[in-house]
């Protein structure tokens, strides 16, 4: 912060050259202050410097990751050759694989019932006698109803009131002497049939007129029969979930084809490019004539031998570096991505890059980790670096705050004396006057006139 110089109200003719003795001492006193905001300032672009840098190293880690990720899993993914009656949902396997999945006979749907119709649904007994049984799935569940609960309403709230999957509701057509049916539906899919008898240890009356017992899942995978109460299928084909949408005609069958996408690849490097050179560009800025005040930091030195060590990896497999798979690193640096040249890879060199990019702690993906050693927002070389600059700049802080201080309190005290001596000055200032009119007043009674 500037220091403004006090203005000095005199009296003496001196005054304007005390002025100029303030301003001066005060230029003199703010200079080791200037030089001290000047470093703050060159502090808070080589901070942005850093943290810029940072950005763009984490964004190679990770494009890294990425890649480490998709040779972990080897870009595995599914399809289906009919998703009328198939549909792929999630693929965590990792080895291509076809299945053909043949005879969907029945899909699985719930399990319904309804009564027959009651002339009202909150009077009238619905039971002869006050017990009910309901069945589900092959067990029974004993239903006491008294006066108050003996009606189609009384019933819906007990069944609901169990919590077994059954939900029970009332359904009404608006018109004719019975239009109050009672309605009861499996929360879930699968073969469960529905019962519901009055006085079961007695007459044991069906109060149900119409019955859906629901189905299965009926299909055959490999030729293998399989039955499931849900249309998603996540427990036969290890890592692999798909949905039954159709039954099949005879001699009718669906390929899951599992197989690695390459395209996933290719835009994982794709964005490993962009991340590299983004890398790249930041070192860039900070080495050779035009060089920015991060020249000659640890931080750029460590980074740019990073990116040589990222550029120059090799691995042990068949494929061996990243020319290879069309990323090529120009005489400036840079990288460019050649998708011809990645395009023409077999399906077995493609399984060999998903070897070589490994995963988090093998193959190319283990540089993540040195990556990390710099880019890491906590423990990270440019996370110490910022850290330091911060600690610095509030050192100078603390400094220019004190320096301010003293030279506030030297240029009051200058003022102050500056001022008793204005004062004595403009006190002589005055006698000289005095006298002067009292030598003209006399040289005018002895002479009569003025002489001067």
């Amino acid at each position: 912060m500037a220091i403004e110089p006090l203005r000095f109200s005199g009296i003496s003719s001196y005054s304007a050259d005390f002025q100029k003795i303030l301003e001066r001492t005060v230029a003199i006193g703010a200079q080791p202050i200037n030089a001290l905001q000047r470093d703050q300032t060159d502090l808070l672009q080589q901070r942005a410097l850093a943290v810029g840098l940072q950005t763009s190293v984490e964004g190679l880690n990770t494009a890294i990751k990425g890649l480490a990720d998709i040779g972990q899993s080897r870009a595995v993914g599914g399809s289906s050759s009919n998703s009328s009656k198939v549909t792929i949902g999630t693929v965590t396997a990792k080895t291509p694989a076809t299945y053909t999945i043949s005879e969907i006979t029945s899909l699985a749907r719930s399990a319904s019932a309804t009564s027959a119709g009651y002339a009202a649904s909150t009077t009238g007994a619905i039971s002869a006698t006050g017990s009910v049984r309901l069945g589900f799935g092959g067990t029974n569940y004993d239903i006491a109803l008294n006066t108050e609960e003996n009606t189609l309403t009384g019933l819906r709230d007990k069944i609901n009131n169990l919590g077994i999957g059954v939900t029970a509701s009332i359904l009404t057509t608006g018109s004719g002497p019975t239009p109050y049916y009672l309605s009861l539906t499996a929360t879930t899919a699968g073969e469960k049939p529905i019962t519901l008898v009055d006085d079961p240890t007695g007459a044991g009356t069906d109060l149900l007129v119409t019955k859906d017992n629901g189905s299965n899942a009926n299909f055959k995978i490999n030729g293998v029969a399989v039955s499931k109460s849900s249309n998603l299928v996540n427990d036969v084909v290890s890592g692999v979930t798909f949905t039954l949408t159709g039954t099949t005609a005879v001699d009718e069958t669906v390929s899951l084809t599992l197989s690695s996408n390459r395209s996933s690849l290719a835009t994982r490097l794709e964005s490993f490019v962009s991340a590299y050179n983004g890398a790249l560009e930041q070192v860039d800025a900070q080495i050779g004539s035009a060089a920015g005040l991060l020249t000659g930091s640890l931080i750029v030195r460590e980074t740019s031998g990073l990116l040589r060590q990222v550029s120059g990896y090799e691995g042990t497999g068949n494929i061996k570096n990243l020319p290879t798979l069309g990323v090529t690193f120009g005489r400036d640096g840079k990288a460019s991505f050649d998708r011809t040249v990645f395009d023409g890879l077999s399906e077995s060199d493609l399984q060999n890059a998903f070897e070589f990019f490994g995963t988090s702690s093998t193959g190319f993906g283990a540089l993540q980790s040195k990556v990390s050693q710099i880019s890491d927002p906590v423990l990270g070389l440019i996370a110490n670096e910022t850290a330091r600059i911060d600690a610095t700049d509030k050192r100078l802080a603390e400094q220019v705050e004190i320096l301010t201080t003293r030279l506030e309190l030297m240029q009051r005290v200058a003022a102050e004396r500056l001022q008793a001596v204005d004062a004595i000055l403009g006190g002589l200032d005055s006698q000289k006057n005095i006298v002067e009119a009292s030598v003209k007043s006399l040289q005018l009674v002895t002479f009569g006139k003025n002489e001067g």
